[in-house]
Order: structure tokens, then sequence, then C-alpha cells
């Protein structure tokens, strides 16, 4: 006979189960031998339900009342002996005041599931119709650690060095194009790890993959009969499990093993994984909404309320969460470091991240503790951190977020000047000096590592579409295109929408193959939105959140269609990766500081050393010295990049080269397809090393050899 461990004895026993009181921590429910620990907290509930179902079965086969002494302070604790683990779904029942006045709203009629739960069941392929009469739709599970690593580890990547893809799971391979076995799921990314290598990226940003409800405000657009759904994901059910529906193998519970074995793979391919994590609201909505869990847990602890006990609102979605409350401070620190360590994520981007900040009133804090307790963590040291840095309740800190030497952001304003200077718009010559150098005027102190450079992301126009269309086109979206921004900073090139004009045309691929060189050559991490390497479109739709369709879908057959693209962003990425020059982890200093006889940057107009700061300039050009790369310590060839924004062809004269040294040319967006860009290392040589005819609307990139 087995000995049986004596601490882990049963005390208590309810219609046959054993249990005894359990552990405070950590929360959530934990496997300790012979059963399964329970924890959960509420701070105003009066009493607590363990209700326990077997998988897929519609009633319980037990609800567990907490003895009062199973109550530690404001924590719920019970160990529960003799479960099948495989089998079992758990979930609360909370009583206590319904007094919405008060900040309370609980309901013990409502079985709630644990916000901490690591696999949540029910919802389990995307978009199978859900039975809307279940007692409990989303039923928190046990997380199993039997996955074989083999020896892996987040890569810690210099973020100098990283090249960022955002990526929509779903999105990635649901097109029939994509010939892929398991469409829009985490094995479907897989099988295209090789095309990721091809493509030059080192690093991919998945937009939500936390389990969500796809049906969450789902309904039919009246004009055309398509159902539209939650289909990007930023409403969150549970932040510590992964969307069921979009494994290959959620229907059989083994989305946990599939997304660690896409991470796994994708980091023997030396990519590392971020996550856009969603910790301003969650999918319970406002008064109006659907109990979940935080609601009926402990409602006040977890949401921003009114006065008067309603939500405030600074996601734009009905609520806020309340992320400098200590518990959900915790809360959120507890789910990053789950992420980080069992799955080896190699960093995080947050969704309206000004909300992180906000104190538990709405009022911005000087010194947010979660944003300090973030960025000091020993778990998540050698994690990226990157903010959104603005909500949709008007707080907007590009440039001024809390970082604490650690924190980058999204650099809206990058986004915005780049755009513009692309559509020819005047005043913007000095302001686009700043965004190519990592943005000084930013981040003085912080570095240019501090800024996520993008021109597109999937929140407005792809790149296609800013080139094709003056205006947004979201009438899909069945909201009479009232939603989504109306500032696209966008120019359709003489034409609204598609067209089969072949100068239009060149004209709207030599604007893509600008903004990727703009967004290869500055200082700063670059990222590309999914399908802009092959020019995606999305029919001017810049909204594309309830979009599920195919034409939302990417399509692989662009990769042929646009070949000229495709070509062109694999050999600007490489050409990006072979400069060190182009990655520098602090700003220039605008001197020799190495004897090379050259300033580490400088900048120059159609005249050498002589650049056009007018308001009325539309051109700019700059040249970095190869022996200042990494702050002298690594030499690099000297690269010169003009950027013409004029819709004439200039003269730019260039700077002498040291003897010995010609100028050659890596890249001109005004060529042919087959002569705009070159293998690196077989840059034919400039005729005139004098002077060069740059082309309207166009970049030449020169490299000194």
């Amino acid at each position: 006979m087995a000995d049986i461990r004596i601490d882990y004895y049963p005390t208590h026993e309810h219609e046959g189960i054993k249990f005894r009181r359990g552990h405070t921590l950590p929360f959530g429910a934990t496997m300790v031998p012979n059963g399964v620990n329970f924890s959960v907290y509420s701070s105003a509930a009066i009493s607590c339900t363990l209700v326990l179902f077997e998988r897929g079965e519609a009633q319980p086969y037990a609800e567990i009342p907490f003895p009062d002494e199973f109550r530690i302070g404001d924590v719920y604790c019970m160990t529960v002996f003799d479960l099948d683990f495989e089998r079992l779904e758990y979930g609360y029942r909370m009583d206590g005041p319904f007094k919405p006045e008060e900040g309370h709203r609980f309901d013990k009629n409502v079985i709630l599931s644990d916000p901490y739960a690591k696999v949540l069941g029910g919802r389990d392929t995307w978009r199978a119709q859900p039975n809307w009469d279940d007692v409990y739709p989303y039923r928190s599970r046990l997380a199993f650690e039997d996955f074989d690593w083999e020896n892996d580890h987040p890569l810690e990547t210099p973020i100098e060095d990283l090249s960022i893809y955002e990526m929509h799971v779903r999105g990635f391979t649901s097109h029939p194009s994509s010939e892929t076995k398991n469409a829009g799921t985490f094995a479907g990314i897989r099988s295209k790890i090789p095309y990721l290598k091809s493509l030059g990226i080192n690093c991919i940003e998945l937009m939500p993959i936390y389990e969500f409800d796809e049906w969450e405000n789902s309904r039919t657009n009246p004009k055309t009969g398509e159902l539209l759904v939650n289909y990007w994901g930023y409403s969150t059910v549970n932040f510590f499990s992964p969307k069921a529906g979009y494994a290959a193998t959620g229907k059989f519970g083994m989305q946990v093993d599939e997304l660690k074995t896409l991470i796994k793979e994708l980091h023997k391919n030396g990519i590392e994984v971020f996550l856009d994590v969603v910790f301003n609201h969650t999918a319970e909505g406002d008064h109006r909404g659907h109990t979940i869990s935080f609601r009926g847990i402990d409602n006040k602890t977890y949401y921003m309320l009114t006065p008067e006990g309603y939500y405030f609102n600074f996601s734009g979605t009905g609520n806020t969460l309340n992320c400098n409350h200590p518990v959900v401070r915790n809360m959120v620190l507890d789910c990053l470091r789950y992420w980080a360590s069992d799955y080896h994520i190699d960093g995080f981007r947050f969704d309206l991240a000004a909300i992180l900040g906000r104190a538990q009133d709405g009022s911005p804090l000087s010194n947010p503790p979660l944003l300090e307790s973030l960025a000091y963590d020993p778990i998540l040291a050698k994690c990226k951190l990157i903010a959104e840095a603005w909500d949709a309740g008007g707080l907007y800190q590009v440039g001024s977020f809390p970082a604490y030497g650690r924190w980058a952001e999204w650099n809206g304003k990058y986004r915005d000047t780049v755009r513009r200077f692309l559509k020819g718009d005047t005043g913007l010559v000095g302001e686009m000096a700043q965004r190519l150098q990592g943005s000084p005027d930013l981040y003085p102190s912080r570095g240019p590592t501090a800024s996520i450079n993008f021109v597109a992301c999937h929140d407005g126009f792809t790149l296609h579409d800013m080139f094709a269309y003056n205006e947004k086109h979201n009438e899909a979206n069945g909201e009479d295109n009232n939603d989504g921004a109306n500032d696209n900073n966008s120019w359709n090139s003489g034409w609204e929408g598609e067209t089969d004009d072949q100068a239009i045309n060149f004209l709207r691929h030599k604007q893509i193959k600008n903004a990727l060189t703009i967004l290869m050559v500055s200082q700063g991490i670059p990222m590309i939105l999914m399908g802009d390497e092959m020019g995606h479109t999305q029919l001017g739709n810049n909204n594309t959140y309830c979009q599920d369709v195919e034409w939302n879908w990417l399509n692989w057959s662009l990769v042929n269609k646009n070949a000229d693209l495709f070509h062109y962003a694999q050999q600007i990425l490489r050409f990006r990766r072979a400069h060190p020059v182009l990655r520098s982890p602090t700003h220039f200093r605008h001197y020799d500081y190495v004897g090379s006889g050259l300033p580490d940057i400088s900048f120059h107009g159609t005249l050498a050393w002589r650049p056009d700061w007018s308001a009325e300039s539309r051109t700019l050009a700059f040249m970095l010295c190869g022996s200042h790369a990494k702050g002298g310590t690594i030499r690099d060839e000297t690269i010169y990049v003009a950027l013409n924004m004029y819709w004439e062809p200039l003269h730019f004269e260039l700077p002498t080269l040291e003897p010995g040294l010609k100028w050659h040319v890596f890249a001109n967006t005004d060529m042919a397809n087959s002569e705009d860009i070159h293998q690196i290392g077989e840059e034919p040589l400039l005729e005139n090393q004098a002077g060069f005819f740059v082309g309207g609307r166009s970049v030449i990139i020169l490299v000194a050899k």
C-alpha cells in the first residue's frame, strides 16, 4: 500500500468528495499531490461555492461550499482530492450584495470562470454556434506541465536588431491561397516559418491570442447579409488561457501544446514572439454586458467605477480594468510572468497602455505602480515591453510614457509624419529628420530603441490602401461608415480604389517601396503589417475588427502578382540586417568622435552639406558614417539616402568620398522592377560620382565601397 502524505490528508467530505483547507497562493487551480488546490479572491463576497463539471456535461456533478474556516482574509482556498484532472471543468458561485450604486454586482445564480484559469473550454472551435442556454459557457480547466521544450528559451535578441511583423493568427493563413493544412491556426503559422525567414523577419507580434468570444457583438450586415464577428479579439475573457479557436487541436483541448510548439519552432528559426496584450478592459462590457468572471467575483476591485457605480470607459468598449488596484496589478504581473516563463514569450505590446497609468478615479498618475512593477520585475527582466502610449479617453503619451528605462512605445508620431511626408505635405522636413534618427526629440534620454517605428498597423489602412484611397470605405462594417479613424493621411495617387491604369499602379508600388525604405533606414525598431510586403488590400476599410471574410485574410497569390514588392521588401530587410549603422542603440552625436573625417550623421539637400529646412521643402538627404556604427565599436560601410517627395525629378549633389571609395547604387524606387533594388554586395557603380537625379516621389540608397 502506497504511503499517503499526511499533510494532504482530507479533513472534510461533501457528497463523497474529500477535501481540506487549501493554500492561499498561488491563485487559480494548481495540481498538488493527490488533488487540486483552488484559490480565489473576493473582497466583498459573503460566501463562495466551488462548482465541478465533467468535461462537456450540461450540469455540474458537485457543488462544494467553502467552509468559513477555509477563508483566509479575502481568499477562499480548498484542496480537493481524487479529481480526474483530464476531464475536470470548474467554476465558482459568489454570493454577496447586489448594490450597483456601491459597486457590487454579485449573483449566486451565475457560475463564474476563474480569472486565473490557464485553459478555458466551452468555445473550442472557431465560430462554432454556441449553446446560448449553457449554464456555464466559459469553463475553467487545468493546464498540464508535460510539454518538452527541448532546451528552448527566449531568444533575448537585442531590441535594436529586431524587425517586427504584426500578424493576426487567423488572417495569416485562412485564405485558400495559403494552401495550409490547418488554416487559421497556430499550426498554420508554423507551416509558414520558411516564408517569414525568407522575408527577413526575426520577430512576430501576434494580435490578441487570449481567450475571447468571437460571437461578442455578432450581427448581420444589413447590406451584404454577411455575419460580422469579433475578429480582432480585443475583448478578453481570460488573460491566462490561449484561444482554443486558434488551435487546430482546440477541439481536443490541446491549444496549450499547439501554441508552445509554434513558439519553440519559431525560436529554433531565430524568430522572437511578442504578444499583443489587452489589460485595459474585458469582454464583460458595461452594466448591460454579460457577467462572466471578474464582475461576479469582485466588480469593485476589478473595474474603475464612477461614484454612482457605473463603469469608466477609457477603453471605448464599455469598461476599464482597474489596473492600479494592488490585487489587479498583481494579476497582471502574475499573468505576464506566466506567459514569459511557461510559454517563453519574448515581449509584450500593451494595447491602450495609457490606461495602465490611470489611478482608480481615472486621473493620470505621475508614478504608476503597475508600470514601475513591470519595468523592475525580475522574471520579466529580459522581456521587451512596448506601450501603445494612448487610450480612448484622450490621454496621449507618445514620448512621455512612464518608461523607467525599460518601456518602448509604438511611435504614432513616426507614422503620422512619414505618411504626410510621403503624400507630399510641406513643413515636415525638420520633423522627418527627427523621425529618421529614432525621434531624439521624443526620446532624448531613452535612445532610439524606445521608438517602435511603423507606417501601417492593424488599426487603419494597409500600406497599399494608404496610396489607393483618400477616404475610408467601412460600409461593410454595418455602421454607415461612421467607425474607424478619419485622419488617415493617405493619398490615392490620382484614383480612388483599384485601377488598371499602369502609371497609377507604378506610382502606388513606388510609394509602398518608399515607405518600406524609409522604415528600414530609420533608427529605432521597424514594424511592418502582415501583407504589406505583398500589397495586401482591405478594399479601403480601415477598421476591419469585425471582418472574418476572405477579402480580409492574407491572399498569398499576391506574392506572385506583386513579385516586385515582395522582392523589394526582402532586399530592404536584408540591407537593414547587413548594416549595423542603421541599428544604433544610442542617439547620434552629430560630430566625428572616431576620427573618420565624417560626423556620425550629416544632413544634405539637393546641395551636399546644405539641407533645405524651409517650409516648402519636400526633400531631405542624410549620410551615415560607417566608422561610427554602434557607437564606433563596429566598422560598416557609409550609407547615403536621398528622399524626394516633390513630384518632379531633382538633381542631388553628392558628398565627396575619401580616395579609394566610390558611391554604388543599392536602391532606387523610381526604376523599373528589375533595377529598383540590388543584391547586397552586387550594387552597381554610380556613373557620375558628383551628383544624381532622384525621380519625383522617389528614394535612393547609395553605399560607399
